[in-house]
């Protein structure tokens, strides 16, 4: 089994919960966490339809069945009608980690959990590997390109899973299983389209009038469809930091994916040759940095917030980290020779910002890491959000 950094706040969690609800994409290793931190605890699995049954035809005697020992629920968003019962038992036992829930999509998961065990179960949300994940599997990994294509399902590590087989597959399974069964997308055809054109966009502001004007259909469909992509854990979206210090600036959010094994194969990328000739590869470089970041802050028992910033006039800034009430500001180059013109955002935003804390810049070089006073220079294999944070 890879030894998943997220089992200490599981545990953590397990301990100051009655419940936690472990939520992710599909495949991302839930399961396979959960029966080995709690092996003794009963695994029920609602993909078996015969379970399903018994849940929704007697819920409280399927429950009464783990009274005593509690259980991993899992897939639980199949079996929403168990959310009642499991508040009242909750409610009348207080001991803590009994049942781990998990769940695959977060549409029906997180909505039962807030109006049926608000204030009684910890909530968790998992994704794919990250590169320290990975490293520890296959410590030779050192081409960052090769992570980008592979991108961190577990299985394509574990198993030497082939990207271009996996990531097709995994796309229409998502599709088919996640999101057709849970809401009414009448053209599917359309929607196919419309999360191929998601994938051209990583690392830019949405706009769903745009995309709606070049697929021909409306931006509220647009804005409906990109929201099951985030829900289902396919795309995610990182906030602009609304601060204005004097400049107008952009305040939508800008779009990448969970994972850039999805993103490249829905760009049609087949191997890292292509991968490292494409139009886009800056942007899946970028989209690469920002996600193992998130990642490694998913990770802390108290997350810190994660921005970007750019003005009207074209002054970008691609990550800010908040820490307390310090600002962190971070560029991402795909280039492999580092140039000092690579500061000039950065030296712009903290001269009309005011702010003097540390600064960092994230690239493709040979350097692991290099530091010219509150000037950082990180190779994007070395990045751990834990030392960008110390003093």
């Amino acid at each position: 089994m890879i030894d998943r950094i997220i089992s200490k706040k599981l545990i953590e969690y397990s301990k100051q919960f009655r419940a936690v609800a472990l939520t992710g994409p599909r495949q991302c290793g839930k399961t396979t966490l959960c029966r080995y931190i709690f092996p003794h605890k009963p695994y029920v699995n609602f993909e078996n339809i015969d379970t399903l049954n018994l849940a929704y035809t007697d819920p409280i005697g399927f429950l009464y069945n783990y009274k005593e020992t509690g259980c991993v629920l899992d897939e639980i968003q199949k079996a929403p009608k168990l959310f009642n019962y499991l508040q009242q038992i909750l409610d009348e036992d207080q001991e803590r980690g009994k049942y781990i829930l998990t769940g695959s999509s977060n549409f029906l998961l997180n909505e039962n959990i807030s109006q049926s065990l608000a204030g009684r179960i910890g909530y968790i949300n998992m994704l794919p590997l990250s590169v320290q994940e990975i490293k520890s599997v296959n410590p030779s990994v050192t081409d960052i390109w090769e992570l980008i294509f592979k991108g961190g399902y577990p299985e394509i590590w574990s198993h030497n899973i082939k990207p271009e087989y996996y990531y097709p597959a995994y796309i229409q399974s998502v599709i088919e299983k996640d999101i057709r069964q849970l809401v009414n997308i009448r053209k599917w055809s359309g929607f196919q389209q419309f999360v191929k054109l998601a994938a051209t966009r990583i690392g830019q502001e949405w706009n769903s009038n745009k995309a709606g004007n070049e697929l021909g259909v409306d931006a509220k469909t647009i804005s409906s469809w990109i929201s099951y992509l985030q829900i289902s854990g396919i795309v995610y979206f990182l906030p602009p930091l609304h601060n204005n210090f004097g400049k107008r600036v952009i305040k939508k959010p800008k779009l990448y994916f969970i994972d850039t094994g999805i993103a490249s194969s829905l760009l049609g990328i087949q191997n890292i040759d292509h991968l490292e000739t494409h139009p886009l590869k800056g942007e899946l470089f970028e989209n690469f940095i920002i996600m193992n970041l998130v990642k490694q802050n998913t990770f802390r028992l108290n997350p810190v917030n994660l921005y970007f910033w750019r003005s009207n006039d074209g002054i970008e800034i691609d990550l800010i980290i908040e820490n307390a009430n310090k600002l962190i500001p971070v560029e991402i180059k795909s280039g492999m020779t580092f140039n000092n013109y690579w500061w000039r955002n950065i030296d712009k935003w903290q001269k009309f910002s005011g702010n003097s804390s540390k600064s960092y810049i994230i690239y493709n070089g040979n350097n692991e890491m290099k530091v010219l006073g509150n000037k950082i220079i990180i190779n994007s294999l070395n990045v751990d959000l834990s030392q960008m944070l110390k003093e």
